[in-house]
């Protein structure tokens, strides 16, 4: 028997999340990594433009929870792609949201793509996924190194779920923004751990205000957590 799904949600949102899963997976199992170009140059954005490449299901329930536990209100998102995690973090973002039960309190995940066509699937997934979500995301279509330059806020929570090259120079960006205490989750650190070396360099570096652990799921999974500046 399947365990019990730890989210609050319909029963469709729950079955759409299922499948998109599914096609992300399907998708993926087609592809033949070690000969693809390397990571953020054009052909191999080329390559991976009608890809999901989704955070997976079990990963994506993991920060769900995380996300309800620190009562996160405003999250970052650094690699939408298809919008299928940005769901799991909008679904937690109300909820959290509506606990506070105070009308300042606005729930909002800021989710970037610099992919036009992959922006359009992701709204096109927010709007079939229905109204549980309404009103939380806001997209920021281009370069995340331009679009999150601003109006940020304080920020609980930050998923780097995109291209290891990417992670550091965005950590860097939204760190005078993050919160004592906020969480930032970076997916493959086991499977890619050689191209995270400038993160972990800035984040494990002497007197650091980070804290990191690497949690046993496929691909590496670390939680990092923002202590406040030193």
């Amino acid at each position: 028997m399947a365990p019990p799904t730890p989210l609050n949600a319909t029963p469709h949102l729950l079955q759409f999340l299922r499948t998109l899963h599914s096609q992300s997976l399907t998708q993926e199992a087609k592809l033949d990594w070690p000969s693809l170009p390397e990571k953020c140059t054009d052909a191999f954005d080329d390559i991976m433009r009608d890809k999901f490449v989704a955070l997976d299901q079990d990963k994506c329930e993991l920060v769900y929870h995380i996300l309800r536990s620190i009562n996160a209100t405003t999250v970052v998102e650094a690699g939408t792609s298809f919008g299928v995690s940005t769901i799991y973090l909008a679904l937690a973002v109300a909820e959290n949201a509506r606990r506070e039960a105070s009308a300042s309190v606005k729930g909002r995940v800021i989710a970037t793509e610099k992919e036009p066509s992959k922006a359009s699937e992701a709204q096109k997934n927010w709007e079939r996924a229905g109204a549980e979500i309404e009103g939380i995301i806001d997209l920021r279509l281009g370069d995340l190194r331009e679009t999150l330059a601003k109006d940020l806020g304080v920020v609980d929570f930050l998923l780097l779920d995109i291209w290891a090259p990417l992670a550091e120079p965005t950590l860097k960006l939204v760190q005078p923004h993050l919160r004592p205490g906020a969480v930032i989750m970076v997916d493959n650190t086991i499977k890619a751990a050689s191209t995270y070396e400038a993160l972990f360099a800035h984040v494990d570096a002497p007197e650091s205000p980070f804290r990191r652990v690497t949690l046993p799921y496929e691909g590496g999974l670390d939680m990092i957590v923002y202590q406040g500046r030193p």
